[in-house]
């Protein structure tokens, strides 16, 4: 359905985090080795970075697939960035958005992407739709489920949610709308990340240097990657990598042990904790 990826780190040229790597997002535009739904990332693409200095972000987004755009390749080598999220996308119902459909989405200091597909799209959410306000409707940059789903976390972050939890909140009322949904979700503000794993893979690798790396799934076999299990909340930093599980649905109104600790393997990871002893390639 899609492929995303966040960085925070040292200073790094877009390409030797986008590109370089030997299963790079680029090469996962045509051959992704953990995608459980599609084959091919085709259908547009886009990259979202932060310049020193400027809280809102840059963003370069095409309706065609990544290899094709040889203004993306001289982008991707002289750009340099120590915060981006970038997404090759497989559509899941063709539409007239082009680029507009096209991730990383974006408002403010933030960015995001969704890996997935809403079930019954449209119709399913349409009463979330009716509740939201109607600027913020009519304000969406395009016209399919990833966009609106952006619109539902979007409300959230403005009414003065903490970013995990807008997502978190976000996934559970859609997922009750929409039973069955894939929602993988990925945000950023160029300090943190945030990221859902719902129904797709996704994990994470936090190097040396102060960089951390979020991503639908490995752009090489460094083995200090983790994967994120299914229903878990990601929120991390440059330094601190914390997983919360998250609960389906039908379990929200069962009584929660507050006593009970939690899973180490659900625990923050930290330097010392999973890192490469290789310099990453971002």
């Amino acid at each position: 359905m899609c492929r995303h990826i966040a960085f925070l780190g040292p200073s790094s040229p877009l390409g030797r985090i986008l590109v370089d790597p030997p299963h790079a997002l680029l090469r996962q535009s045509w051959a992704p080795r953990r995608q459980r739904h599609g084959t091919v990332n085709a259908d547009g693409f886009g990259v979202g970075w932060y310049a020193e200095g400027d809280p809102a972000p840059a963003r370069y987004r095409r309706a065609g697939p990544i290899w094709g755009d040889l203004s993306f390749a001289d982008l991707a080598r002289v750009v340099r960035t120590e915060a981006l999220l970038a997404a090759v996308r497989d559509a899941t119902v063709p539409g007239a958005d082009n680029e507009a459909a096209a991730a990383p989405y974006a408002a403010g200091p933030w960015l995001f992407s969704h890996n997935g597909a809403v079930a019954g799209w449209p119709r399913s959410l349409a009463p979330l739709a009716a509740g939201l306000p109607a600027v913020e409707v009519l304000s969406m940059e395009a016209r399919n489920d990833s966009a609106l789903v952006w619109a539902l976390v979007l409300n959230r972050l403005r009414a003065g949610d903490e970013e995990g939890q807008a997502l978190a909140d976000t996934v559970l009322e859609v997922s009750r709308a929409a039973p069955g949904s894939r929602l993988n979700l990925l945000l950023t503000n160029g300090d943190t990340i945030a990221a859902t794993a719902w129904g797709d893979t996704l994990w994470y690798r936090a190097g040396p240097g102060r960089s951390t790396v979020v991503a639908s799934e490995p752009y090489d076999d460094d083995p200090h990657w983790v994967e994120v299990p299914d229903r878990t909340l990601l929120a991390a930093s440059r330094t601190d990598v914390l997983l919360t599980p998250l609960k389906e649905p039908d379990e929200a109104a069962r009584p929660v042990d507050d006593t009970t600790t939690p899973s180490p393997a659900l625990g923050p990871a930290r330097p010392g904790g999973p890192a490469s002893s290789k310099e990453p390639p971002a």
